[in-house]
């Protein structure tokens, strides 16, 4: 399978700090637009389930508090989206690139993107959206402390890579301010003009 089923195929970079509701403003896309939703850590996440040989080398760079290699993470996202070339009518790649050098590699391997969508909720509401979270979900890493590293880990990561993709025109900013459906309608007029 080659890259070139990928040519034509609108890719969409999704960029949001944890808390913004990019999850959720993904998974309304997937059900209006049909296209495809990839997460990296979803991918790595299922690879690692999965028991394969690739899955336990993960495990174990994850275990170990590494990251798997860039590389590996772009193949990956170039065979699920080559799986699903022909089915889907666009890609959305979620949380990605949280570096400039992510976003190159992508380019290289995979083809540039269509648009990116940068949800952006202000911290305190985001703060606020992922202690709420931590009261339901059980995850560990919703408690104020490692939000507030999270943010500044993803602030100091996202503005270059805004920064990088702003000459070409392609940012459309998304005010996550508002409710679900508010947020959305922004992210509706993004993706309609793209027709």
């Amino acid at each position: 399978m080659s890259a070139d089923k990928l040519k034509d195929c609108k890719i969409i970079f999704v960029v949001g700090g944890p808390g913004s509701g990019k999850g959720t403003q993904c998974e309304k896309i997937v059900h209006k637009y049909g296209y495809t939703h990839l997460s990296t850590g979803d991918l790595l996440r299922a690879e690692v389930n999965s028991g394969s040989e690739r899955g336990k080398t993960f495990h174990k760079i994850m275990e170990g508090g590494g990251l798997v290699p860039l590389e590996t993470i772009l193949e990956m996202l170039r065979d699920a989206m080559i799986a699903k070339a022909d089915v889907s009518k666009g890609f959305l790649i979620d949380g990605y690139p949280r570096e400039v050098k992510q976003g190159e590699e992508f380019e290289k391997r995979i083809g540039p993107p269509t648009l990116l969508l940068y949800v952006d909720a202000g911290k305190e509401t985001m703060v606020q959206r992922l202690l709420g979270r931590g009261k339901t979900s059980g995850r560990s890493d919703d408690n104020e402390e490692t939000i507030t590293k999270r943010l500044e880990t993803y602030y100091k990561a996202t503005e270059p890579v805004i920064n990088f993709y702003q000459p070409r025109g392609i940012i459309r900013k998304i005010n996550a301010e508002g409710t679900v459906d508010e947020v959305f309608a922004q992210v509706c007029a993004a993706l309609d003009a793209l027709k």
